[in-house]
């Protein structure tokens, strides 16, 4: 009875992590739309305010700090965007140790800015953290972007890498990276007669603007994307299992409810079989 007990026990404990399991993946489904979403929208945005800064740049006429290197290149900063909670298998951990490779490289003297709740005690200390949504707002974007813009526009960095799960699909996110700052990009079509109002500086620096906000959004909103994909992954992995295992315990306390039962019969026959041998020699 005891082995019945624990193994009911089991199987109600394993239940309960099902329940959990399975609202963790509802839950981590429904913001994996919204933000998926929300990136497939912005990314386009994204490509065309890329598009049209590239033809502005490449007209000559203005410049932008943001545009031009610095005359050393002795410090990088990168910002490593983690998960905001863990419980999405190998997300955060295959992140952290490819920032870890990435910086064991690096010839550099390098500032590290953390984005996201996950791993504070894992990342080591950061010269500066932020924390984001689980769906990311343009307000928290323009909050990391003014403050890297300002960093290398003092001279605090001479290069600015964003660090962060790129998402190919729901079952692949791969770590990788994307310089910021400086601005690397490519020639535009030089052949557009464009009239810039109310002038092409202006123009190139409200297009520089644009497209930070719009690049930094877009890493945060992939990265967010990512996070939610491979925890709903895990979740559906974990559910499964416990499916698994609960039939396993079925079977098994079927098993032993079946070497009770038979365990009792044995007795009752045997204790039978002891009353009538005692009859017969009281006879």
């Amino acid at each position: 009875m005891a082995n019945l007990r624990a193994i009911r026990m089991r199987i109600k404990s394993v239940e309960s992590t099902r329940q959990i399991t399975k609202s963790m993946k509802m839950v981590a489904a429904a913001k994996l739309r919204k933000t998926q979403l929300a990136f497939g929208r912005l990314r386009d945005f994204s490509e065309q305010s890329e598009r049209m800064l590239c033809a502005t740049a490449s007209s000559g006429t203005g410049e932008n700090p943001f545009l031009t290197r610095h005359e050393t290149d002795a410090r990088v900063c990168y910002v490593l965007i983690v998960g905001n909670r863990g419980l999405c298998g190998t997300y955060n951990h295959g992140l952290l140790r490819f920032f870890e490779a990435l910086r064991d490289k690096e010839q550099r003297e390098t500032l590290l800015y953390s984005v996201g709740r996950w791993g504070k005690d894992l990342i080591g200390p950061v010269d500066r953290h932020f924390e984001i949504s689980d769906t990311p707002t343009a307000e928290e974007a323009a909050q990391l972007t003014e403050a890297l813009k300002e960093l290398y526009r003092s001279g605090g960095a001479d290069e600015i890498v964003l660090v962060y799960q790129q998402f190919k699909s729901v079952l692949q996110q791969n770590p990788g990276t994307r310089t910021l700052l400086p601005l690397a990009l490519p020639e535009g079509e030089g052949e557009t007669q464009v009239i810039y109002e109310p002038d092409a500086a202006a123009v190139l620096d409200r297009l520089t603007e644009l497209y930070l906000e719009t690049a930094v959004r877009s890493a945060l909103l992939e990265a967010r994307t990512g996070e939610h994909a491979a925890r709903m992954t895990a979740m559906t992995a974990a559910a499964d299992n416990t499916e698994e295992l609960i039939g396993e315990l079925t079977l098994e306390l079927n098993h032993a409810r079946q070497a009770a039962i038979t365990t009792e019969i044995s007795e009752i026959v045997g204790g039978a079989a002891a009353l009538r041998q005692e009859d017969q020699t009281r006879s």
